[in-house]
């Protein structure tokens, strides 16, 4: 049986795509199984909670208690996929807990799968954020995330190593059409009779990429 993945959506920085990756994955999970569990740990509006309501709950990392509560809801191999959209504020906070409760060995004791996706910046607050990652989290579990619409261009040469996830640019008038809060990538391929256009095209490719995250965490536990 596979492990249960829980995926860490992350960045220091605000406005980088975060809660858009969030919202993608989180809509292809619901439609591949039918449930998942979202989990919101953000200051700012619109968020995750505003987007997916029926799915995503409210968290909080500033204290112990918090913490704790977050986590037990998140390490447990019940076979419901988790997604975490955790906002810049709590970047630091939440790296140190798990690094302080061993969380990627408590994952594994308890057949748990944490995919850390994050969402890459040129500024020097995401490459030391990054670096602290990659001496964290084991190369296996860590995904660095290519925004196309933020990065504008390559990679810094220290993020390109290991996995990487890209995250193809929409236009301006398009990303204004998917930021209203009723929008649904799901509803929208459903309903666009239209394959050809671009919006349907970037979506059904990223929901492909993430298949071929499952399929990576399939066989890298195998």
């Amino acid at each position: 049986m596979s492990a249960t993945p829980v995926y860490i959506i992350c960045s220091p920085r605000p406005q980088v795509g975060k809660t858009l990756l969030a919202r993608l994955l989180s809509e292809f999970l619901l439609l591949k199984n039918g449930n998942v569990a979202a989990f919101d740990v953000n200051l700012k509006e619109p968020s995750l909670l505003d987007y997916l309501p029926k799915i995503t709950e409210t968290a909080d990392v500033i204290d112990t208690y918090g913490k704790m509560q977050l986590m037990d809801r998140v390490i447990i191999d019940d076979g419901l996929a988790k997604v975490i959209d955790l906002g810049f504020h709590a970047f630091d906070e939440f790296f140190k807990m798990t690094e302080e409760i061993g969380l990627l060995k408590e994952a594994a004791r308890r057949h748990v799968a944490p995919q850390i996706l994050f969402v890459a910046d040129t500024d020097r607050v995401s490459a030391r954020a990054h670096e602290m990652l990659r001496g964290q989290i084991p190369r296996m579990n860590l995904i660095t995330v290519d925004n196309e619409y933020v990065v504008r261009g390559e990679l810094p040469p220290a993020m390109e190593g290991g996995r990487l996830f890209r995250l193809p640019a929409l236009p301006g008038f398009l990303k204004t059409y998917i930021d209203r809060l009723s929008f649904s990538f799901t509803g929208y391929l459903r309903q666009e009779k239209d394959h050809s256009t671009e919006l349907h095209q970037w979506t059904r490719r990223n929901y492909l990429a993430f298949r071929e995250l499952e399929l990576n965490l399939i066989l890298q536990r195998s």
